[in-house]
């Protein structure tokens, strides 16, 4: 595998802490113009990973290439490729939107004229033209988090590291910030994402890499991690959640295994066997509920979610 036809590569990528081993010998390869989600529990070794990659930190073993320049080698080239959001807006809350562009501008040496004119850009592009002149004190969290985006893109950089950025978010914020990684992604940008949020992994990602204890134990489409997990599940929720166990029973007998209840949701979910077909299981259950003149709210096939993907690949961690 050439390493220089990937925006981002490691190989055999070791870091550790003391006693503590964050990366133990990690491999990543993720090609450009794309978002490359990264998946694990509390303490895999995500946030060291983006740091090693973004030249915060050194490996202490093996490599690591972002835009084929070596981190620990050439760390000035790699650092005019890139940018980083982390978990939590670093933005000054003593200056105004405008200004914390303008500092992160001319820190990356634009002229002053390229500088106002790159926040301008920016302001407009996020959606902050009218709260530009405001300091930052009295943005909201989405507006924070949408501003500190900006600040990571001042110097348009080729790769995008993006640490847990929705951490804190309300729903609509959260769909703001999505649309903008969409948007930056189409325009050419390579994204690396590590996220604890599997429906925005779910969303966002081409591909996902599932680390635990500082090694790749699975990657691929979100569809192909579903796929490796099992197969198509049955999820029924009743209208009434005291007839969760009789539903439990007519979806075990259409699927060819024990339904599993998730009281807190009120839904059973039930793995199809092999070989039998999900287009009959459905008809079955929805015929079998009929007879017994049982309301649903939900009755759906589908594969595997990525928070099953997760807790069978992690061993349930989190």
């Amino acid at each position: 595998m050439d390493p220089h036809s990937h925006a981002i590569y490691t190989e055999g990528l070791v870091k550790r802490y003391g006693k503590t081993t964050a990366l133990a010998g990690l491999d990543l390869a993720v090609p450009p113009g794309m978002v490359q989600g990264v998946l694990g529990p509390n303490g895999a070794g995500k946030t060291t990973l983006v740091r090693i990659l973004a030249t915060l930190l050194r490996p202490d073993a093996g490599r690591a290439q972002v835009g084929g320049f070596d981190v620990a080698r050439q760390p000035d080239k790699v650092r005019n490729l890139i940018g980083l959001t982390g978990q939590f807006a670093a933005v000054d809350e003593d200056l105004t939107g405008r200004e914390n562009l303008l500092l992160i501008a001319r820190l990356l040496e634009l002229s002053r004229r390229a500088a106002r004119r790159r926040a301008d850009e920016l302001l407009e592009r996020f959606g902050l033209a009218e709260a530009g002149g405001r300091l930052a004190k009295t943005y909201s969290g989405g507006m924070r988090r949408r501003l500190d985006l900006a600040m990571g893109l001042v110097g348009e950089p080729r790769v995008l590291f993006l640490d847990e950025p929705t951490t804190g978010l309300d729903p609509r914020s959260r769909g703001d910030v999505w649309d903008m990684i969409r948007d930056l992604v189409a325009a050419g940008t390579t994204v690396l994402l590590t996220t604890q949020d599997l429906d925005e992994a779910d969303r966002l990602a081409s591909r996902i890499a599932v680390i635990d204890r500082g090694r790749l134990i699975d990657s691929g489409t979100p569809a192909e991690l579903k796929a490796k997990v099992g197969g198509q599940s049955l999820d029924v929720r009743p209208a009434e959640p005291g007839q969760l166990a009789k539903v439990g029973a007519i979806v075990a007998e259409a699927a060819g295994s024990t339904g599993v209840p998730n009281e807190r949701d009120g839904v059973i979910s039930a793995a199809l066997a092999p070989g039998v077909s999900g287009t009959e299981a459905l008809a079955a259950v929805s015929h079998r509920l009929g007879q017994a003149g049982i309301d649903v709210t939900e009755l759906a096939l589908r594969l595997a979610s990525l928070d099953e993907v997760f807790l069978t690949l992690t061993g349930g961690k989190e």
